[in-house]
């Protein structure tokens, strides 16, 4: 998208644009439709997304349409993140304590690209990867099943299931979805059963 100013919007686009700034910040994830349709006290999705649309159009956020949770804001609440490195830290013994600040860990070009979306996780089926219940995983979108590395963590729709977070395993025409938690078996389906939704980039652990 071009970097010109953002268009000026109607007085209901500002309306959702407004909650979804607060919605974002509050839960660092980005809302259902469903929930949207709450806040603005709607009973259809059909003004949800033509406000969404035109937020797109005018350049306040990007989305995928169909897929509410890859919504990101742009506009007046876009920020530039940046974490300070303040040094090193060793895995085995001490380091000198930091003073000043190295530089800074810029997250904004990574939540820009690729279509990320947030999943908050239900479950402890992934907590030897440390991935623990209450977690927010940020995934990037996937279009070839077939580039996917062995072990790569994946979100996958299993027909007639719901979705799950497990290490993929293609294994020629059957998908096997494992647990990184001795308590849950593995999960071996034909290829077309299930849907990959994307994979793990970083996982958000709220404190």
């Amino acid at each position: 998208m071009a970097n010109s100013a953002p268009q000026e919007l109607t007085t209901a686009q500002q309306e959702l644009y407004d909650w979804l700034s607060g919605f974002i910040n509050e839960h660092r994830h980005s809302p259902s439709i469903r929930q949207m349709m709450a806040a603005m006290g709607l009973r259809s999705p059909a003004p949800v997304q033509s406000r969404l649309r035109h937020l797109q159009q005018k350049g306040w956020i990007t989305w995928n349409e169909g897929q509410a949770r890859t919504l990101q804001l742009l506009g007046e609440a876009q920020q530039s993140l940046g974490i300070p490195v303040l040094g090193s830290v060793a895995a085995g013994g001490l380091v000198e304590t930091f003073h000043d600040v190295e530089e800074h860990l810029h997250l904004q070009p990574l939540l820009e690209r690729r279509g990320l979306f947030a999943l908050t996780v239900n479950g402890d089926s992934m907590e030897d990867a440390h991935i623990a219940d209450g977690d927010v995983v940020l995934m990037e979108p996937v279009k070839e099943l077939n580039r996917l590395k062995a072990g790569t963590i994946v979100s996958a729709l299993v027909a007639g299931t719901g979705t799950t977070l497990k290490y993929f395993h293609l294994d020629g025409d059957q998908v096997r979805l494992e647990a990184a938690n001795q308590r849950y078996s593995p999960i071996t389906l034909p290829a077309e059963q299930v849907t990959v939704q994307g994979k793990l980039v970083a996982v958000w652990r709220q404190v």
